[in-house]
């Protein structure tokens, strides 16, 4: 296919010469990514296919949620079970909380690998409008980032604090009950700057489903010039919020209705040393704290005998102290390296999803190194390596090799291999959840054993080759970035039936126990995606997004957690008098997000297609700069993007969504103070 590629653009190459990137204004204009070697490189360099989603683009959708912006981008699965919850993965197979992928706000991982694992995108300390750009690498990159850029990164970077200064508020206001307001400050002095950023968010979710949330944001950063070389930036963040979860008919009331409540922060410090034109030293320090509420009970009647009022809970509090090392500098004109180490530790404090008592401290070690060498005018070699001691797992060795040669000065083709290991979550080797009648004797066995642990379970790894292209078209004002992939998963983690340990029967239980294991069999995902984004008419910008995958496995199951296909298009239009608009088509093939174990059903959601929208007017308000917008999402008709499986399959609900996405409309109303 990349053959075909080549050939199709041959003609276009010859006649725009051989210039090397240095030679060509027009490459000048490609923007920098950070997030796909360490390195600072033009998007023709980076060893794999990098989106960037820029602060005009993400402010131009007026979207309120990050996760949503994701869905613009090509190979990403995203689909939500309720107005709060994100299901974010790439090419799919996520569980229930995927863990597949790296979330890094600069740079400080935002993954939680302890209890259930995954991110909690609504629980972020991070406003929407503090944003200066998303990068996402499409495709392993754990030689650069560890263990759980599995599949890829996306690193959310902020703006600088010395930027915008000044205060700004916002009002959203609109159908199912949303009400949010915003206040951003932004001063200091010609060293220092300071940004708080303050967000309360409310709505009431999906239409007839107990998903209302209500959270609040208070984000912080500052930078302090300590001189020329040397410069500290200070980030702090909270957020403290409530969400409906459940319900009301759910089996036994395991998923009973009710309110969580959460409260996360984050402190984060780093020092950037620059000790010449192509040498810095950054060190970084940082901590997370994440702790959620989640209480209820449950009643109902099994093997001739009834319970009542049975405590169950998902709360608990989870910890990560991280410390990272990282020098980059030339090696000579044509080559640079970086190299870094990092030491981290996650703790959890949450018994009842560890009966058994709290797993240990969990300590990480890794040192990484990544080269860029120019070997001709033409070509590039990237080689990056990363060594990584995770927990009692064996010591393992993440590599990764890209080539890229610069056909022309607007063609450039790519070929890499790379090699991951992906960090198991706590829960899934240690997770132990019972439930015991509060009538019971002490010591009674359990009424109910949903998991169980499984200290043997293997670590899954990818094994990835791909080829891309990435072309610029100057007539036509023009980009198309391809990407041509086989990824192979062995020991991938599945949730699976399992007998009852000791002289508990397994037929004794309402519920059958599972545990997480190994699939004795690989993961094949096999197939191409693409983005082209151009500008064809004045104030006028497209971008589209299409994947195509061939999922190869012989687990069923396993198969429909990949959707075959997905697509975006993106219109950005500017007109006169200060009026924009953004319509974005949304298509999404079917697919069974997470694990969702219920034995005997199987449930998938439909292909649907939907469209979000916006117009808006910016305009001077008594000298100060203001805008008006009104916003929609979801407007192409009701449809299920992820269905709670053991939900859905209730006779009451079989052949109708329990669950349809709603549509959601608001006006915002932004203004300078």
């Amino acid at each position: 296919m990349l053959v075909l590629l080549a050939g199709a653009l041959s003609a276009t190459a010859a006649a725009q010469g051989r210039a090397t990137a240095g030679e060509s204004p027009f490459f000048e204009e490609l923007p920098t990514v950070l997030s796909a070697s360490r390195l600072p490189q033009v998007l023709h360099e980076a060893p794999g296919a990098v989106t960037i989603l820029d602060r005009d683009f993400i402010r131009a959708t007026g979207y309120r949620d990050v996760a949503r912006l994701l869905r613009l981008v090509p190979g990403m699965q995203i689909g939500q079970e309720r107005g709060h919850g994100q299901w974010v993965t790439y090419h799919g197979l996520g569980s229930d909380f995927p863990t597949e992928i790296q979330v890094l706000i600069d740079g400080r991982s935002v993954y939680a690998p302890s209890s259930f694992g995954g991110v909690d995108w609504s629980g972020l300390a991070l406003t929407v409008d503090e944003i200066e750009r998303i990068e996402v690498v499409r495709g392993t990159n754990s030689n650069a980032f560890g263990a759980n850029a599995f599949l890829g990164v996306i690193n959310i970077i902020t703006r600088h604090s010395q930027q915008d200064r000044g205060s700004r508020g916002q009002v959203n206001l609109g159908n199912h009950g949303i009400a949010d307001v915003q206040a951003v400050w932004s001063g200091g002095s010609d060293d220092l700057g300071v940004r708080i950023s303050a967000v309360q968010t409310r709505d009431n979710g999906f239409s007839g489903v107990n998903d209302s949330r209500h959270s609040q944001v208070l984000s912080l950063r500052s930078d302090y010039r300590l001189d020329a070389r040397n410069e500290l930036t200070l980030r702090a963040g909270y957020n403290k919020g409530e969400r409906g979860q459940g319900y009301p008919d759910s089996i036994f009331d395991n998923n009973a209705v009710r309110t969580m409540g959460s409260a996360d922060y984050s402190l984060h410090l780093t020092w950037r040393h620059t000790a010449g034109e192509d040498e810095e030293w950054l060190a970084s320090l940082y901590h997370n704290r994440e702790s959620g509420t989640d209480n209820w009970q449950a009643n109902g009647a099994a093997n001739g005998r009834q319970f009542l009022n049975v405590p169950l809970s998902r709360s608990g509090t989870n910890t990560r102290s991280n410390a990272e090392l990282q020098h980059r500098f030339a090696l000579n004109p044509q080559a640079r390296l970086v190299w870094g180490l990092e030491a981290r530790q996650d703790e959890s404090d949450a018994l009842p999803l560890f009966a058994s008592g709290n797993p240990p401290p969990h300590e990480l070690y890794r040192a990484f190194s990544n080269l860029d060498w120019r070997l001709t005018p033409a070509w590039q070699l990237n080689l990056g390596a990363l060594v990584e001691k995770n927990g009692a797992a064996a010591t393992q060795f993440i590599p990764r090799a890209f080539v890229n040669w610069q056909a022309s000065a607007t063609n450039t083709f790519r070929a890499g291999y790379s090699r991951a290991w992906q960090q198991r979550n706590l829960f899934e080797v240690y997770g132990d959840v019972r439930a015991y009648d509060p009538k019971g004797a002490p010591g009674a066995l359990p009424i109910a054993w949903p998991y169980a642990p499984n200290p043997n379970l293997r670590i899954p790894h990818v094994d990835t080759i791909e080829l891309g292209y990435l072309g610029r078209f100057p007539s036509m004002d023009a980009t198309l970035d391809v990407r041509v992939f086989n990824e192979r998963i062995s020991d991938f983690v599945i949730r699976r039936r399992t007998s009852a340990p000791g002289p508990l029967a397994s037929d004794a239980l309402p519920l059958p126990i599972s545990q997480f294991t190994n699939l004795d069999s690989a993961v094949e995902l096999r197939g191409i995606e693409y983005q082209l984004r151009t500008r064809p008419w004045s104030g006028g910008e497209l971008l589209l997004s299409h994947t195509l995958i061939d999922r190869r496995m012989k687990d069923e199951e396993i198969r429909e957690r990949t959707s075959p296909y997905s697509a975006s298009l993106t219109w950005l239009q500017s007109y006169p008098a200060g009026w924009t608009s953004t319509a974005s088509l949304l298509r999404m093939g079917q697919l069974a997000g997470g694990y969702g174990y219920v034995p005997g059903c199987e449930t998938t959601s439909k292909p649907y297609t939907t469209l979000d929208l916006r117009i808006a007017r910016a305009f001077r308000f008594e000298g100060r700069k203001a805008e008006v917008a009104l916003n929609g999402i979801n407007l192409g008709g009701p449809h299920q993007e992820i269905a709670d499986r053991s939900e859905q399959c209730l006779p009451a609900h079989r052949g109708k969504p329990v669950n349809p996405a709603s549509s959601m409309v608001w006006m915002s109303i932004a203004i300078e103070l």
